[in-house]
């Protein structure tokens, strides 16, 4: 296959899977399959998505699968967790009956990340030679810095070092006094 985009060579992938579904007697509804980032907002976290034939307009559900994928098999083992939703309308979640069907079709592992097992990974794996190459450039993600969360407003007492936080509702009353000392204690943190 040659000349595909992205979204035409999964497309093309699905109707690959379909008899592997079938042969356990479940039938994969129509779907259409993007590369994009899920509606959670967990870029990192989230490798699909599907939606409920009943959120789309035209009663088809829409798969999902992340851009920082490298590998057409990681393509295909997310788009048949995302089948699996699909063929059940996403109507269990990651419960009973996805757990059927997913378990049926050669997933493994933990619901909410079930990948291929060997069986299945074989199987896309052919699926994959003869599909070709699939045309996806992989979106590396924003690496994360880690940011230093603002010091939260408190007092310290300069002589025996005794320290408190403040809550935002009493900083306009000044630092307190120490206890032990009975000083006024200094401003540490952020009091802005």
């Amino acid at each position: 296959m040659t000349n595909l985009n992205r979204e035409q060579w999964l497309m093309e992938a699905v109707k690959h899977i379909a008899p592997i579904f079938e042969m356990r007697g479940y039938s994969i509804p129509p779907v259409k399959v993007s590369v994009g980032f899920p509606s959670t907002g967990g870029k990192g976290r989230h490798l699909g998505q599907c939606w409920s034939s009943k959120s789309a307009e035209d009663n088809i559900n829409q798969i999902f699968i992340a851009p920082h994928l490298k590998t057409p098999l990681d393509f295909l083992d997310t788009l048949v967790h995302e089948l699996v939703h699909a063929v059940d309308n996403c109507e269990s979640g990651h419960g009973e009956g996805f757990k059927k069907i997913a378990i049926d079709v050669g997933l493994k592992g933990p619901m909410r990340s079930a990948g291929a097992g060997e069986h299945l990974k074989q199987d896309l794996i052919r699926i994959t030679e003869k599909l070709g190459t699939f045309p996806h450039g992989r979106l590396s993600l924003p690496i994360q810095t880690a940011q230093k969360a603002p010091k939260r407003p408190g007092a310290k007492c300069a002589k025996c070092g005794y320290e408190v936080v403040m809550l935002k509702k009493h900083l306009d009353l000044g630092p307190p006094i120490c206890p032990k000392d009975m000083e006024g204690m200094e401003e540490t943190g952020e009091w802005d």
